[in-house]
């Protein structure tokens, strides 16, 4: 699996991975931690959706993260 360093964004540190299924798929996996000092929290997300490449995986829990993100303020 490819080692990814840690991006951030919007307050968050944002962690994509990928994990092989024993059918061959990637699960597209995430965390998140926030990192102003105002808040704590850590989340993480499992199998968000399955794609044939682990580079599909990645970019899917990017943009995945960054959607959150955006959403929840």
């Amino acid at each position: 699996m490819q080692n990814n360093p840690i991006q951030q964004y919007n307050g968050y540190a944002v962690q994509p991975s990928a994990h092989r299924s024993p059918d061959g798929s990637f699960s597209s996996n995430l965390l998140l931690e926030r990192t102003d000092a105002r808040a704590e929290g850590r989340y993480q997300f499992y199998s968000l959706d399955y794609f044939t490449s682990e580079e599909q995986a990645l970019q899917h829990s990017t943009r995945w993260a960054r959607n959150w993100i955006d959403t929840r303020g």
